[in-house]
């Protein structure tokens, strides 16, 4: 490890402490005050750390932000497991992991139902982006310049007579889902089929993944299936939890 990366990994120790002067920070590190200042200048170019209006050091955004996505690379399905398999045996759903990525929302996690009618769906497959509930609720927690810009980009095709067809009413949906906090699956991608997802956050609120439940409609009508949502609910709050996600 070279020398000035060792003291600048020191003064982010020390800034981890608490906001700390220049000239504490030189004492710590043991070297001249100009050598930790233009540590400090890289730091803050890089938003590692800045200089509050005391005149003290802090950690800064960069760092947090750094911290955050250790976190949420994290293996999602591996902090996921647990919880999904309890809401498994809960429920007795089928239940699915998913994420956006490079475009696509993929599943990386299914748990089949006790039921004899199976849904059809496999781990590694991307989903119709608006035709699914773990799509809807990824696509709703983009910003929205990238949201609108998806969805332009969709090939609607018209599963059931459910199944949305136009990027206004997709959009309309994803401002419903934001809002609400989950997202229906209401028979859009097959007839017989009902889901509801929720996301997953990570340390810095975003969501990193969604997880859903699906149910055959001879088995429950929409009613049924929003019933629940509670259990749902709190399973992808103590995922986000595990994930670093302090609401």
């Amino acid at each position: 490890m070279s020398q000035s990366l060792a003291r600048a990994l020191r003064i982010l120790s020390e800034l981890g402490e608490g906001p700390r002067t220049l000239d504490e920070l030189a004492a710590a590190v043991g070297v001249h005050k100009t050598t930790v200042l233009r540590l400090l200048r890289t730091l803050e170019r890089e938003r590692f750390a800045y200089r509050d209006d005391a005149h003290r050091f802090r950690l800064g955004s960069g760092l947090f932000a750094l911290a955050g996505a250790a976190l949420d690379e994290r293996g999602i399905r591996d902090v996921a497991a647990p919880h999904l398999a309890r809401l498994n045996e809960l429920t007795g759903q089928t239940v699915h992991l998913g994420v956006y990525e490079g475009g696509e929302v993929v599943y990386l996690d299914k748990y089949d139902s006790r039921h004899a009618i199976r849904m059809y769906s496999r781990v590694g497959l991307p989903m119709p982006l608006h035709a699914t509930a773990i799509a809807k609720v990824l696509l709703a927690d983009q910003p929205e310049p990238r949201r609108r810009l998806i969805v332009t980009g969709i090939d609607y095709t018209p599963y059931t007579g459910n199944t949305i067809t136009g990027p206004d009413a997709l959009l309309e949906e994803l401002a419903r889902v934001a809002g609400q906090g989950y997202a229906l699956d209401d028979a859009e991608h097959e007839t017989f089929l009902r889901c509801v997802a929720a996301p997953i956050r990570g340390a810095g609120g975003r969501a990193v993944a969604a997880a859903s439940l699906s149910v055959p409609d001879v088995v429950l009508g929409r009613d049924g299936i929003l019933g629940l949502l509670p259990e749902l609910l709190a399973t992808v709050r103590a995922i986000s939890a595990d994930c670093g996600h302090t609401p």
